[in-house]
């Protein structure tokens, strides 16, 4: 019984009450998840020269990703993830407009603090295929594996295009899925179709930009990666792999 009623003490010690604390933690958490998943697909990928990934088993792992997310945070801030979804749910008046900036910094900081566990998960690896040498151009560049980069042949505009087409089928998607006015989806498996969602347009529109759809899953690592040794050309257009 004692130790019953340490633990029980010790819960209600650790219980967050406010809805807003809640909220953020349930986003940074799940950002967290997604990213440490999606990025550690990448890294494994490329670290291993193709050897134990390719770039389906890359996307695959970033649509997995998203599932596993959507579960851990649906429940308390509704799983936004992602900065473009949070502003269609302001727009949509879901949420309050004081809430964006608030939800936009705690996802993009979930972001940076997931590459940062993705780096030191696969520091050796990274330094082996590199030779020691973060570049983010070049044929053992390593920048890619923490954000997305556009094709040689890509321009602004056309990438411009590509990531509002992307993230505006996500978006149109996902409202489509939540709408209980539509076909229902059975209740609990909401998350394994927005993966599949997720899939679909990896697979469908990656070329262009790697179909990154979400901001804070870009930049965050992208700034990680600045300030861990990449340097500022992880922010030039046109710098990837090749």
């Amino acid at each position: 019984m004692g130790t019953s009623s340490l633990l029980q003490r010790l819960q209600a010690l650790l219980r967050i009450r406010n809805q807003l604390a809640r909220e953020c933690l349930a986003e940074l958490l799940a950002v967290f998840v997604l990213i440490l998943i999606t990025l550690s697909g990448s890294a494994q990928m490329v670290t291993s020269s193709g050897e134990k990934g390719n770039i389906l088993t890359a996307y695959l792992a970033g649509a997995l990703a998203v599932m596993v997310a959507v579960y851990t945070a649906g429940g308390v801030s509704g799983a936004h993830l992602n900065p473009a979804f949070s502003l269609t749910m302001c727009l949509l008046e879901q949420m309050p407009w004081w809430k964006l900036p608030i939800f936009v910094a705690v996802q993009t900081s979930g972001a940076f603090l997931a590459a940062g566990a993705v780096y030191i998960l696969y520091h050796d690896a990274i330094q082996h295929y590199s030779n020691g040498t973060l570049a983010a151009s070049g044929p053992y560049e390593t920048a890619s594996i923490f954000a997305t980069y556009p094709a040689e042949y890509l321009s602004i505009p056309n990438g411009f295009l590509d990531q509002v087409m992307g993230t505006a089928l996500l978006i149109l998607g996902i409202l489509a899925i939540m709408d209980t006015r539509n076909k229902g989806v059975p209740k609990g498996l909401e998350p394994v179709v927005v993966a599949l969602l997720v899939f679909s347009i990896e697979i469908s529109m990656g070329s262009n930009c790697g179909c990154p759809m979400n901001p804070a899953r870009d930049f965050g690592p992208r700034l990680f990666t600045y300030l861990a040794g990449w340097g500022a050309e992880v922010f030039r257009w046109g710098k990837g792999r090749g």
